[in-house]
This record gives structure tokens, sequence and C-alpha cells, in this order.
């Protein structure tokens, strides 16, 4: 007995080694036969190890080559920025061959080049944030060491000395400074700093000007050489892909929707779970992929959103201080949804599922709110991607009629996710009993227990009611429902092989069950997972409110334009006819 109650766990130890891990077919047919032996030359093995390197080589060469092929044709975008770059350095490099006005310029030329690989950036607003950071570094730190150089002078004998102790004290300070949060931002700033600080007091007493003023002026050379060809020269703006991201994740959001709706009433199941999904890793599957992107946005929102408040105005976004932390609120009130969407896949993948018959019943409620949820996100996009505000009428009308219908099917569904047999119908008196309350019981021993249900919901299925009442049994009341739930689900044996995710190993002789404690812990977990599946799609409708606020709060702020009516559309339409 403790073995058959035991195999539960050995079987989801078994199960998930199964899914986790590919099997693989090592087949040991003829490895005794002699005949299998093969006896190679020396040449002829170097020979065969070398041509299969060489392959590989070549596979992974033109693989790569392909792959860089691609990135270039799915944004070409890349291939700009890169046509950019190597104009911005061939036009830096041109300093090295100028002799006049200041013989010394060529001599630093490395600075402007330095300064180009370094500022120039993919986005408009990284540059900017770049060149700003490294106008600011150099600047602060020259004139502090041409300061610091003036006063080791007056050292006399001791000026080494006290150029170590000065570079000791700004690299203390620099370093702690930059760690502090408000200072994140300015990080690269303070690296030039301390880069500029040390170069122009080590390079010698009789040079701190020729270096401060050398370094000073290519590094506005390059600074504004990468700044004219970055903008003038297809302008790449980080704001205007923030837009788009955060569009991006509700397409992707409101597609992983449908698909764990669509795939959890179909009741499909994954053949083997893929190990990138378990791990949380990035994965070809477009459910997966579709809400994995909203939620790992993150750190490339705030990265973007970073470069992008450097930004001037420019396209669509034509005003200053324009809000775009609005749009990381709405993506972070998007990925507040997209938990729930993470948890309804994880449903999906879970060893426990419910049977498809039971699915059936609540099938057409479940598939409007996710059809209607979906349908919401979607039309937040548009409006997002537009940049156009909300209609005057409620946005969530239909998906919250579609979720309290859904709520009041499971209301009055209720019996069918809860195991019925451990139900009481009435509560045993205590010590000291009433005698009229003992009357009242003894008379009514003989009654089928009709709020044995009624309990759970007052808009309980009358057909399941009179089928109670027909196969209640009083000297036996759990043979009676047992009954009653067999006729409408069919016997043990139909029950176990319609219901086939439960890894279970239970023994059937005959119609007898050796182990019937797995059998209704199957009945109840099964059904409570649907039961978590469909609280899971309610609370995504629910935190659907905060996500439409955090919208109507962007399109106040970046003022949006207001909706066309179709109406006026159509009469515009008609007087120009």
């Amino acid at each position: 007995m403790a073995a058959n109650l035991g195999s539960l766990r050995q079987s989801f130890v078994e199960r998930g080694r199964e899914r986790l891990l590919s099997r693989k077919y090592n087949s040991d047919v003829g490895f005794n036969d002699s005949s299998y032996i093969v006896h190679e030359g020396c040449l002829h093995w170097l020979f065969r190890v070398t041509v299969d390197r060489i392959s590989r080589w070549w596979n992974n060469v033109t693989g790569t080559a392909f792959s860089a092929y691609e990135m270039g044709r799915s944004d070409p975008r890349k291939v700009v920025f890169a046509a950019k770059m190597g104009a911005a350095l061939s036009l830096v490099s041109v300093l090295i061959f100028f002799k006049e006005p200041l013989s010394y310029i060529s001599q630093y030329s490395i600075w402007a080049i330095l300064t180009v690989v370094v500022v120039f950036e993919f986005s408009i607003g990284a540059t900017l944030n770049k060149g700003f950071n490294r106008a600011l570094g150099t600047l602060s730190a020259g004139a502090l060491a041409l300061g610091i150089a003036e006063l080791s002078k007056m050292a006399g004998e001791m000026q080494e000395l006290f150029i170590v102790i000065s570079i000791f004290i700004a690299g203390f300070f620099a370093s702690y400074l930059k760690l502090y949060p408000a200072m994140k931002q300015y990080e690269y700033g303070f690296r030039v700093f301390l880069l500029t600080f040390c170069i122009v007091l080590v390079s010698g007493t009789s040079h701190f000007v020729e270096t401060a003023v050398s370094r000073l002026l290519l590094i506005a050379v390059g600074a504004v050489v990468c700044l004219l060809i970055n903008v003038c020269v297809y302008p790449i703006w980080a704001g205007e892909d923030l837009h788009k991201l955060v569009v991006k994740n509700f397409k992707g959001v409101a597609t992983s929707l449908e698909g764990c709706v669509n795939m959890y009433l179909q009741c499909v199941e994954y053949t083997r779970i893929p190990s990138k999904i378990l791990l949380y890793q990035a994965s070809d599957d477009p459910l997966y992929k579709g809400y994995r992107a909203a939620v790992e946005s993150t750190s490339q929102e705030e990265s973007l959103l970073g470069f992008a408040i450097w930004e001037p105005p420019h396209g669509r976004y034509k005003m200053f201080n324009y809000p775009w932390s609005e749009y990381v609120k709405v993506s972070g009130a998007l990925r507040h949804c997209a938990f729930m969407v993470m948890a309804m896949h994880g449903s999906i993948l879970s060893e426990i599922q419910a049977s498809s018959e039971l699915r059936q019943v609540f099938k057409d409620r479940i598939q409007r709110v996710g059809t209607e949820g979906a349908k919401v996100l979607r039309l937040l996009g548009e409006k997002v991607e537009k940049m156009e505000k909300l209609s005057p009428s409620d946005l969530l009308e239909e998906v919250h009629n579609a979720a309290e219908d859904l709520q009041m099917l499971i209301d009055q569904k209720s019996y069918l996710l809860v195991n019925a047999q451990s139900w009481e119908s009435q509560k045993r008196p205590e010590n000291n009993p009433d005698p009229e309350l003992l009357q009242e019981l003894k008379d009514n021993e003989h009654k089928p227990p009709p709020l044995m249900i009624n309990s759970l919901s007052e808009s309980v299925n009358f057909k399941s009611a009179q089928a109670l009442s027909r196969n209640y049994d009083p000297q036996n009341p759990n043979t009676s429902i047992n009954m009653s739930v067999s006729q409408q689900w069919g016997s043990a044996e139909d029950v176990l092989r319609q219901q086939t995710m439960w890894p279970s190993r239970l023994s059937l002789i005959g119609e007898n069950i050796l182990n019937e404690r797995e059998v209704r812990t199957y009945e109840s977990a099964s059904a409570l997972s649907l039961a978590t599946f469909t609280s899971l799609l309610i609370e995504f409708v629910a935190r659907l409110q905060n996500l439409v606020h955090s919208f109507e709060e962007l399109g106040d702020k970046a003022k949006f334009t207001d909706p066309i009516d179709s109406n006026e559309s159509k009469e515009v339409v008609g007087l120009l006819a």
C-alpha cells in the first residue's frame, strides 16, 4: 500500500525528467561484431580530420556571414549606422595631415579619433548624452588640472609628491561619487574626468597648457563631427524606438493571451516542453515569446528613456520636455497584466490538467473573455501607435461583462470544481443539542438533501439536482453522490482514459481500483486546475483598468489628438461629394 501511495511523487519525478531532458537513443547493435572494426592508417586519419575541421570552419564562416546579412536586412538602420561611423572616422583622420596653423595638432589627433569612436552611438540621444558627459568631464578636469599644475610649481622640490597626492584625492572622490545612484547617468563623465586629469598632470610641467588646449580642441572637433553626421544623415531617434517598443509589447501580450486561451480550450499540450521555456530563456514559441518580450523589456525601456530625454523636439514629438517617462509607466502597467498571461501559460504547462469535457462546459465564456481582453490590448496598442486618445465610450465594458458572465457561470457550475464526496449537507449537532432540531433532523432523514449543492450556489443546474435526487440512498448517501457523478462523467476507467495528463500509475483489476485515493486526488486537482486558469483570466481583466488609466495620463501629458468619430467623417465626405 505504501508503494501505491508513493507512486504520485515518483511519477512526478520521472515525468519531470522526461520533459526536461531529450531522449538519447544509443544503439548497441554490432558493437561486439568484429566485422565493424576498421583499421585506419595514420595519413588517412590525418586527412579525414583536417577535411572535417576545414568543413566545420567553412560552415561557421558562411553561417556567420548569412546571420550578418539577415541582421542588416531585418533592420537597415544598422547598416546606415555603420556607414555613418566610417564617414565620421574618415573626416577626423584628415587632421593627421594638417601642419598649420598649430603644428602640434597632428601629434594629438588621436584624441579626435578616440572621441568619435567613444561618442558616436546608434541613436541621437545616446550621442548627445555621451558628448555632454565627455565635454563636461574634459572641461572640468582640464581646468582643475591646470590649477593644480600652477600650484605644484610653488611646491618646489615637492612638486611630484604634490601631483601624486592630487591624483589620489581626485581619483578617490570621482570614483566614490559615480557610485551614487543619482550620478549614474554621469558615470562616463567621471571616467573622462579621471583620464583627462591624470594625462594633463603627468604630461610634464612644460606641456601643461599645450596638452590641455590640444585635448579640448580635438575633443570638440570630434564631438561636432559626430553630432552633425548623426543628426543630418538618416537620424535615428531613441524616443521613436521607445514608442515602437511599447506598441510591440501591446501586440505581443495580446497574441499570447489569445494563444493561451485557444490552446487551453483546444486541449493542446506540448509533446515535450522546450527546456528554454522551463529555464525562462529565449525561445521561438510565439505564445511564449509575446509575453516574455514585454516582461524582459524593462532594462531596454530604461536605457531608451535615458537617451530620449536628451533629444530635441522632432517629428511627431514637437514639444520640449516630452513625457517619455509616461511611456515607461504604460509599459509597466502592461507588464503587470502580462504576468497573468505568464501564469496562464504556466497552467498549460502544468502536470495537472482538467479533462476536455470539463473545459467544454466553460468554453464559450472563457473564449469570450480572452477575445475581448486581446481586443482591448490591440486597441490600446493602436491608440499608442497613432498617438490618439480614447473615445468617450467605456473601453472595458464588453470585457467586464464577459468576465462577469464567466464568474456567474462558475458560481452556477461550482459543483463541478469541488469533490462532491467530501461535502456535508448538514452539520451534526454538538453537545446538548436542541430537541426540536433533533426532531426536525429525524423528519428529514428519509428526504434527499436539496441543499447539498445549493449551499455553493443558488443558481444550480436543475438537471443535476434531479439526478442527485433520483440516485439518493438514505442508507448510504455517499454512494448516491458517486453514482450521480459517474453518470455524468462515466465510470472510473472512462475518467482515467479521458484525463491522461495526470502522471500516475493506477492499477486496475476488473472494476476494482487498488488505489482509490489517487483517483479522488486526481479528480479534485484536475478540476481545480480549471478554476485556477479562469481565476487568472478574471484577474487579468481586473488589471486592465490600471492600464487604461496609465494610457489616459500619457494621452493628456503627451497631448494626443482627439479620436475621429466615424459619423463625422462620413458627413464631411458627403458634403465634399
